[in-house]
């Protein structure tokens, strides 16, 4: 078949769904498949990076369109970067051919709509694959009023693209119920979570020292958040925990990652003069082993009102090195879920409690449970990669591309 893949993020980008995304081309092309990337040129979290124009890796080919780079300092900039990125995809969507299957995903939001609508004028079939919500996320954020007519509009896109859809793949249950909840016919919704990178993470010992020796963490005990700093995750209530504990010398919070939050944090640590916050970019995944394997305890955040609109995969790959964690967010979502299985590992608190969450960190601190936690390792296998690309490839195979595809005036029982 033909496939198109289209998200603002793909290789050699480190971001996670520039990850995921790349497994899935990457095993779609090795099963004979025709796969196109369109993407941006740019980095995602690091702007300034360029990638080359057009490629061919792996049997992928990829295409690269250009984009502003206005920073992420205000949400005027940030959607004028987005617009002159669907701008450019819009022009090289006019050149493609035909796709037996388009593949949409969710960066940035309107994304979706592009794919969309290039399958009702094309032809092919087209799945959605939501990485997080929007506008729901906006509204959460508090980035957009829920009654605005920006956040109406995008409401609609939203729901335009999920009715053409002829497959939607969510990241959790709270991710389905959303949906359902604007009207969209549950059974063309498939529950397929974002998988761990077993084949490049899990404990690594002697990675783990390295990592540590590195950053002059050996003789510490290391907290972690690593992943995307957003407002969707948000880190107010760990960050207290820091600034009441910077007098213990033997503990250290380490963030590593990006995002529009990431500067906040350094800009925390250097306000209050904490000697005990350690900010690292990005890893590679060449180098994600250690540094995941180098963390006592891992934080895993999601904020409030974001249950069902993001979704906490960061939590797949502490798995995968049998670490510690520590869940700080509502009291219904994906992690609270999981919780049941891993009593020897998972500890939660809920936003604000600074003292339960410094609590947890001390006791795990004095815990003599040793790295990596073999039953935390086994349970990861059900979020493995090995587990759960199959059935996204699945999902694509499974699209009958001999039937004509529908006209923008075609009939549709979910519209």
């Amino acid at each position: 078949m033909k496939i198109l893949l289209l998200n603002q993020c793909f290789y050699p980008d480190v971001v996670s769904a520039s990850q995921h995304l790349t497994d899935f081309a990457v095993r779609l092309a090795s099963e004979g498949h025709e796969v196109t990337v369109i993407a941006s040129r740019r980095g995602y979290d690091d702007a300034s990076a360029r990638f080359a124009k057009r490629e061919t890796w792996k049997g992928i080919k990829i295409v690269r369109v250009p984009s502003l780079n206005l920073g992420k300092e205000s949400k005027l900039r940030r959607s004028l970067n987005f617009a002159s990125f669907l701008a450019a995809c819009v022009l090289r969507l006019i050149l493609l051919p035909r796709q037996d299957v388009v593949v949409g995903m969710t960066a940035p939001p309107l994304i979706s709509f592009l794919a969309a609508l290039f399958v009702q004028l094309k032809g092919g079939r087209f799945l959605y694959w939501v990485m997080d919500l929007n506008p729901d996320e906006a509204i959460a954020a508090g980035w957009l009023n829920e009654r605005s007519v920006a956040a109406r509009f995008l409401n609609a896109i939203l729901v335009y693209a999920l009715r053409r859809a002829e497959k939607i793949i969510v990241l959790d249950r709270f991710m389905k119920e959303r949906i359902l909840a604007k009207g969209i016919s549950g059974d063309k919704i498939e529950i397929v979570p974002p998988w761990s990178h077993t084949d490049a993470v899990r404990f690594d010992a002697e990675g783990r020292e390295a990592f540590r020796a590195a950053h002059d963490l050996s003789r510490k005990q290391v907290v972690m958040y690593s992943g995307n700093h957003s407002p969707c995750h948000p880190l107010d209530t760990l960050l207290g925990a820091a600034e009441k504990l910077q007098d213990n010398s033997e503990i250290a919070f380490c963030f590593v990652g990006g995002g529009s939050q990431f500067s906040r944090v350094k800009a925390f640590a250097a306000e209050r003069g904490l000697k005990n916050i350690l900010c690292l970019p990005y890893q590679p995944l060449d180098k994600l082993a250690a540094s995941l394997s180098a963390a006592d305890l891992h934080v895993v955040v999601m904020g409030e009102q974001f249950a069902g609109i993001v979704h906490p995969c960061k939590i797949y790959n502490i798995l995968s090195v049998g670490a510690p964690f520590l869940y700080i967010g509502p009291t219904e979502s994906h992690v609270v879920d999981l919780l049941p299985h891993l009593s020897e590992s998972g500890r939660a608190a809920s936003h604000g409690e600074v003292d339960k969450v410094i609590r947890h960190i001390l006791e795990s601190a004095q815990s003599d449970v040793l790295m990596p936690l073999s039953s935390e390792v086994e349970f990861s296998g059900r979020y493995s990669m090995e587990a759960l690309l199959p059935m996204m490839v699945e999902a694509v195979e499974s699209q009958p591309t001999h039937l004509p595809s529908r006209s923008l005036n075609a009939s549709n029982p979910g519209a």
